[in-house]
């Protein structure tokens, strides 16, 4: 009697993602690198929308580091702009039936109190004087309205100026109160468009100048100011032909910008300063300081804080962003153990090691991280970009933080990725094999 043919029984079917492992070694990291990326690529959709998670993390902290530098940077370059380690003192306020009239309005400063700083302070590098009005400047047919600074050579040093044509006035045309005068850059465009102004002749008032220089361009000021809209001639030039001075107010001037040598204590400058001119004004113990000091490395650093408050709040919502998307990968996972427990206890039963199956687990949930770290750190670079484009806002890429959030990325699919390979390798093969 014949026996019955039986059919043979094929085997359980192994993916070819997910290669067994070879001798008792275990999967190397090669191949467990090749697996995770075969499992990947079967899931092409999954994978995406598993990565969009991290994508958009990594995208928010690229636009929020990139963003919130360059904003940085900018405030520390208009600080800069205005000159370094800068004191400005302005005159005391004045109240008149008991309204305050603001800072500035008490004529109580002179051009010898700025004479006498640098003598008397060893810090100060120099101190100048200054006066400022709003004037009409005329040149041939064309006209343009800004503020005239009336001050010494020291102004120029003081506030960190450069020359983009011609040179300074001296201390000598200041005392002889000759007529020249610079023009900053915007004043030099709007009178002579694209010539060269140095040796051609400006009317401010009724007076004729001749221009010696232009000025190097400096931008906006932290007020918004345009700070090359502005002319600049000597003291004495101004107070004889221009501004005028009553007999009581001569040698009046309205602000005094000090420098302090670098590496100086500004804040301990700015208490000599208060007790030189409480000296100078003959102030009683009991009455407020005659004039006010306004030490610009306190509004650098105020506006730095601001600028790192804000950027670190951004980070935080795209922290959060990166939380969300670590989550959808630890899910995802999940279901991916889910449905390939038959091929993970098949590989068990034939010889894989737990640790064969934790590594390739790990992989894929590194490697989604990653893809999506990667993609972030491209988006958010141009997105970045075309932000700072249409709000006109500074974009300053910084490296180490595109490293930082591509590592971060990765450490995100690493952490959220243990429980499901750790769960894939503690899998019973029987029981896996059975699962249906």
């Amino acid at each position: 009697m014949n026996a019955p043919h039986l059919a043979p029984v094929a085997p359980p079917a192994v993916s070819a993602l997910a290669p067994l492992p070879r001798g008792r070694g275990g999967l190397s990291f090669t191949e467990a690198l090749s697996a995770a990326l075969g499992a990947l690529n079967a899931n092409k959709l999954r994978a995406a929308l598993t990565a969009l998670g991290i994508f958009i993390g990594v995208a928010a902290v690229m636009v929020t580091v990139a963003v919130g530098a360059g904003a940085r940077q900018q405030v520390l370059s208009q600080i800069q702009s205005l000159g370094a380690n800068l004191l400005l003192v302005w005159g005391g306020n004045v109240r008149m039936g008991g309204v305050s009239l603001g800072a500035g309005q008490r004529a109580n400063m002179s051009w010898d109190d700025a004479q006498a700083i640098p003598r008397e302070i060893y810090a100060v590098q120099v101190a100048a004087g200054a006066i400022r009005q709003q004037q009409q400047v005329v040149a041939g047919n064309q006209n343009w309205a800004t503020t005239v600074t009336a001050t010494d050579p020291d102004w120029f040093v003081a506030h960190d100026w450069t020359l983009a044509e011609g040179r300074f006035f001296t201390v000598e045309e200041n005392m002889a109160g000759r007529k020249v005068v610079l023009l900053g850059a915007t004043v030099a465009e709007a009178l002579f468009g694209e010539e060269n102004p140095v040796g051609r002749e400006v009317r401010i008032g009724a007076t004729p100048f001749e221009v010696i220089g232009v000025l190097g361009r400096k931008g906006q000021n932290p007020m918004g100011q345009d700070q090359d809209d502005a002319v600049v001639m000597p003291y004495w030039t101004a107070r004889r032909s221009v501004m005028g001075s009553s007999r009581a107010f001569a040698r009046a001037v309205s602000t005094i910008s000090v420098k302090v040598h670098e590496g100086e204590d500004m804040a301990l400058v700015e208490d000599e300063l208060r007790a030189l001119f409480r000296q100078r004004h003959r102030v009683a113990a009991n009455e407020p300081d005659t004039v006010q000091i306004r030490n610009l490395s306190e509004i650098a650093a105020t506006r730095d804080a601001s600028a790192r408050t804000l950027s670190m709040l951004l980070a935080s919502v795209a922290a959060v962003s990166l939380l969300v998307g670590g989550i959808g990968v630890m899910n995802i996972m999940l279901v991916s153990v889910t449905e390939r427990t038959k091929e993970i206890g098949l590989r068990l039963a034939v010889g894989a090691r737990p640790a064969d199956i934790l590594k390739q687990f790990l992989l894929e949930a590194v490697l989604l991280a990653l893809i999506g770290g990667a993609a972030g750190v491209a988006a958010g670079f141009a997105l970045a970009h075309l932000l700072g484009g249409l709000a006109g806002w500074p974009v300053l890429v910084q490296w180490d933080a595109v490293a930082l959030a591509v590592a971060v990325s990765g450490l995100t699919g690493l952490f959220f990725g243990y429980w499901p390979a750790r769960r894939a390798a503690r899998l019973d093969p029987i029981a896996a094999l059975r699962s249906e």
